[in-house]
């Protein structure tokens, strides 16, 4: 096991397999040594997770969410190396968007359950310029969809 896998064990994180693409597209693109992964939503073990940030769902609530997203991230991150984490150098960047309110400003705080969980299981390697940003609605109504790239070996 990878000192990743190791550190993903510590955390009690196992995980899922990679999610298939729910429409015409795949879920991730190898160019050079960057791998650009698609927008993974928000859902966990349960489903879905669903809600509007400024209406029916609190910033703890969307960290939760993001962090989830992570995770998938993670996941396709893993397919896109052969199974071996390994190989993964770092975090480059995570683009964000949080189903909010109009009013809502706090899509930063959301996004850092992502961006903490990988600094977490990563350490620096999991340090990544970002883009955290409101949208009126994502697709099946979730919380949260973040897209990511990361450079591998």
């Amino acid at each position: 096991m990878s000192a990743i896998g190791d550190r993903l064990a510590e955390l009690g994180i196992t995980l899922p397999d990679a999610p298939a693409p729910a429409a015409n597209y795949v879920p991730f693109v190898q160019v050079g040594d960057l791998v650009h992964v698609s927008g993974q939503i928000s859902a966990d073990d349960n489903g879905l997770i669903t809600g509007k940030l400024g209406a029916d769902m609190d910033v703890e609530a969307g960290a939760a969410a993001a962090k989830r997203c992570a995770i998938s991230l993670l996941s396709q991150a893993k397919a896109a190396c052969g199974g071996d984490l390994g190989r993964l150098v770092r975090v480059v960047k995570l683009t964000a968007f949080v189903n909010s309110t109009g009013e809502f400003t706090e899509q930063p705080k959301v996004v850092n359950g992502a961006s903490d969980f990988l600094v977490e299981v990563l350490g620096d390697a999991g340090r990544h310029a970002r883009s955290a940003v409101s949208a009126a609605s994502l697709p099946l109504g979730v919380a949260v969809e973040i897209e990511g790239i990361f450079q591998i070996r």
